[in-house]
């Protein structure tokens, strides 16, 4: 068992409940989660706390995932590929566009707690 000085920290921007849920549930166990509700609040919460990993919804209220990838981009160059992308709008050209080009790591809406973990901790690993 880990102590809590060693786990890594995560930043969940993600404003569906159900989502919400189910990344807490799958990752608290093995990490220190954080969760804002729109792209705005994490964008905060970046400010005032370092972060291991971001998982972002690309679609949440106040400012988008989007936006808030080229804030991280722009401000915490570091975490730039430490970034997953959720979403539930593979279809949308610009959504597909935007992963494509970004070349980020993405989970389609619903993924299962097997593949929240697999990407994660291949995140992990390939940004250290």
């Amino acid at each position: 068992m880990m102590d809590a000085a060693s786990k890594k920290r995560i930043l969940i921007v993600e404003d569906e409940p159900t989502i919400i849920e189910v990344c807490q549930r799958t990752l608290v166990k093995e990490f220190d989660v954080d969760i804002a509700v729109n792209g705005s609040l994490g964008k905060d919460m970046l400010e005032k706390k370092e972060y291991d990993l971001i998982i972002v919804d690309i679609v949440t209220p106040v400012m988008d995932g989007k936006q808030l990838y080229h804030f991280i981009a722009e401000k915490h160059p570091h975490l730039a590929k430490r970034v997953v992308f959720t979403t539930g709008d593979v279809l949308g050209s610009d959504t597909k566009s935007f992963i494509e080009k970004g070349g980020q790591p993405f989970l389609l809406k619903p993924f299962t707690p097997s593949e929240l973990v697999s990407v994660v901790r291949k995140t992990l690993c390939q940004a250290e």
